[in-house]
């Protein structure tokens, strides 16, 4: 990756330009990452000693338009640096409990807005394209993204005939299950930090197969976007002890509808099959349950 593209590498490459007072920054930032991520500017320049414009103009000397671009590069140093303890600690310590709801909602809102304004919308279009054209389709999400991995995968066998979801328990089952795939399939792969490492050797697999690659991540500095073609980004920022998964779900939910109203006569017709079948079987409670043996009481 190009230093410029990191946080400490742009510090490390205009260090000789600073002011005192910069470097005083540099200092702090880089001995004490870890908690300057939760920082304002006002706040970051008191730690170090330094005035909140000299925060301001140092983040505009690295080649950040402000403050707030700054920040996020802070937030994906640090990323896969803090443990689930500290992120519970550091962000949630001081919430009285009355309030832990409103805060987790707020936080997922704005993780949906910062999605919104900065998705790939071509990126998302050609996804579209791509799995419409493929002969097969794999998903892979593991430990927390792997509901994500399943919700994708069960509304997409609504459409289309030949999904997989990669049984993650372990690397051998996930290589024999992609032996097939070729250039003529996609493989969709979901990963936020921490990243999964079976991931991605999975989508390295099937990138060396000549498989078209759709990553679903939080960055494009992600790891695993080094095989994809297609990448689409959604906000999953530290929060606490549990992963934020809305913004990526709304992304998903957005993927499942454009597919479906591309293929709309299928899917209602798949759709009519199985309502046909829900109701013979009785899938769904109804208000009165209709026994198949009438002798059989609950």
């Amino acid at each position: 990756m190009d230093t410029t593209d990191n946080l400490l590498g742009r510090i490390h490459l205009h260090y000789k330009k600073f002011s005192k007072g910069q470097r005083r920054l540099a200092a702090y930032i880089i001995e004490h990452y870890d908690s300057a991520v939760f920082l304002t500017a006002a706040k970051l320049g008191r730690e170090a000693g330094v005035s909140e414009s000299t925060a301001v103009r140092f983040a505009m000397q690295l080649g950040y338009e402000g403050y707030p671009e700054f920040h996020r590069a802070l937030e994906e140093l640090v990323r896969n640096k803090l443990n689930s303890i500290q992120r519970m600690k550091v962000t949630y310590g001081d919430v009285p409990q009355m309030e832990i709801l409103d805060r987790v909602l707020h936080s997922d809102i704005e993780k949906i807005k910062r999605t919104m304004e900065q998705i790939d919308h071509d990126a998302f279009n050609s996804a579209v394209e791509t799995i419409l054209n493929a002969k097969n389709i794999y998903v892979i999400g593991i430990r927390s993204c792997a509901p994500l991995a399943d919700f994708l995968a069960f509304y997409l066998n609504y459409i289309f005939d030949r999904v997989c979801v990669l049984n993650t328990h372990n690397a051998s089952e996930i290589f024999e299950q992609m032996v097939r795939i070729g250039e003529e399939d996609v493989i969709i792969g979901i990963s936020f930090p921490r990243y999964s490492m079976l991931t991605l050797k999975a989508l390295e697999f099937a990138n060396g197969r000549n498989a078209r690659v759709i990553t679903l991540t939080d960055s494009i500095h992600s790891p695993i976007n080094l095989y994809s073609s297609c990448n689409l980004t959604a906000q999953s920022d530290m929060a606490s002890i549990v992963d934020s998964l809305a913004a990526p779900l709304s992304v998903i939910n957005a993927l499942i509808v454009a597919l479906s109203m591309k293929k709309q006569g299928e899917v209602v017709s798949t759709l009519e099959t199985l309502e046909g079948i829900w109701s013979e079987y009785q899938v769904y409670n109804n208000d009165e349950i209709n026994l198949i043996n009438p002798r059989i009481r609950m």
